[in-house]
């Protein structure tokens, strides 16, 4: 069996729910169910157009479940998200039933930080930061194909 066949589920609350961004990172659009994360809080970062969650006892953060994620797929995300995030294995609770899952999510590394401030809104960032995002990520994507060694199948 190939590296590539494992299969993780990842937790997505930010921008990596909008499907267009997802895409153009994976190149496909994965299974996924709503879910929530409990003991969280999503907040906003000064400067950034995404967010970050770190624990917070009492707060729900409500998100997504990709489901099938290979480890190249896994990789991907990894790099994307960046060194500020720690990918950490998480609880959460499929939306509208009792099942719990384990999952992947990316938690904001700087708990201390003075830069997070108060509730991250989808739909606004939807609104007014998707097509620079989606170019972005284009870019990323691109940048990060001429790093990986080609290799002939």
């Amino acid at each position: 069996m190939a590296a590539s066949a494992a299969s993780h589920r990842v937790f997505v609350y930010g921008t990596l729910m909008e499907e267009e961004v997802v895409r153009v990172l994976i190149g496909r659009a994965p299974s996924s169910s709503q879910a929530v994360l409990p003991n969280h809080q999503r907040f906003s970062i000064k400067g950034r157009v995404y967010p970050a969650i770190l624990p917070v006892d009492g707060k729900v953060v409500s998100g997504k479940v990709f489901k099938g994620i290979t480890d190249r797929e896994l990789n991907v995300l990894d790099i994307f998200e960046d060194e500020e995030y720690v990918r950490k294995t998480v609880e959460i609770s499929l939306t509208g039933t009792s099942e719990k899952l384990l999952a992947y999510a990316y938690i904001w590394g700087n708990q201390d930080g003075p830069d997070l401030f108060g509730e991250w809104n989808f739909e606004e960032w939807k609104r007014v930061h998707l097509e620079d995002y989606v170019r972005m990520t284009q870019e990323f994507m691109e940048e990060l194909e001429e790093l990986e060694p080609k290799t002939e199948t």
